[in-house]
């Protein structure tokens, strides 16, 4: 059975993973690479937790176990909470909500830093209960952490102004909410499993910017083209009209000039 989970954690990572190439591709600024990124860290940390399973299965030395359990268990519990405000502060653009997102932000990092220091401090451990992967840490074992963490992240989502990245918001908190109240000794474990298979949602964000983008930049360059094009005639008559002035006033001398008979023979 471990085995079983081990090579579905592998064959979802591969799935993730190439959606998470995708959606890099997609990105048409720098400040979209933190938020596209998303599901590819997550295709990452499902690969992670396959050789978790492969561990707690006997497959693998212990201490790789160790090491694969607390890569995973650092990304989840200690970076994600930071990383996704981060993210959607990067991205968005209406100045209340982003002021907003900044805060979460903020609150975030500070959960980061506090929780990256307890499981630097206190040792962390994984077992399987009824068939799931139970992540326990005595530092983290609290309701304000978990009160927090969905605050930063499912919040932080929820207040982006697409509707995409508000349903991605959405569905996490429900995912998130069934599973602490049905499977709570699974919670770590199932939820980054679920966060990481609706991840692939954001592809279709990034394919909707990225057509707005080029939609954009198109509209600029047309505009830009006029520009250059009523700037071209604007030279152009100013051209002629120096060329007039110039020609009446050699017009004028040459007539002064003959009036004078310089060009005309002595008899």
């Amino acid at each position: 059975m471990d085995m079983y989970f081990a090579v579905l954690n592998f064959a979802l990572a591969g799935v993730i993973g190439i959606v998470g190439i995708l959606t890099l591709k997609k990105v048409s600024v720098p400040r979209e690479v933190v938020f596209a990124s998303i599901p590819l860290l997550f295709g990452l940390h499902q690969l992670t937790e396959g050789f978790v399973w492969l561990g707690v299965g006997g497959e693998i030395t212990h201490r790789a176990l160790q090491m694969a359990e607390t890569i995973f268990i650092y990304y989840a519990q200690g970076v994600l909470p930071f990383l996704v405000p981060l993210a959607i502060w990067l991205i968005e653009k209406n100045s209340f909500k982003k002021q907003l997102v900044g805060v979460l932000t903020i609150l975030g990092f500070g959960l980061m830093v506090y929780t990256l220091y307890g499981l630097a401090t206190f040792p962390s451990s994984v077992k399987v209960v009824n068939g799931m992967l139970n992540y326990s840490n005595p530092w983290t074992a609290n309701y304000y952490d978990a009160l927090i963490y969905v605050l930063t992240t499912c919040g932080s989502l929820m207040l982006s102004s697409s509707i995409s990245i508000q349903l991605f918001g959405f569905f996490n908190f429900i995912g998130l909410s069934i599973i602490a109240l049905l499977r709570p000794y699974g919670f770590t474990s199932v939820w980054c499993l679920y966060a990481a298979t609706i991840s692939g949602l954001l592809y279709f964000y990034f394919v909707e910017r990225r057509i707005q983008f080029l939609q954009d930049l198109k509209k600029e360059r047309a505009e830009l083209s006029d520009e250059i094009l009523a700037k071209q005639e604007a030279l152009s008559d100013a051209f002629l009209e120096e060329k007039n002035e110039l020609s009446e006033q050699i017009e004028i001398e040459l007539n002064e000039l003959s009036q004078r008979k310089l060009f005309t023979k002595k008899v």
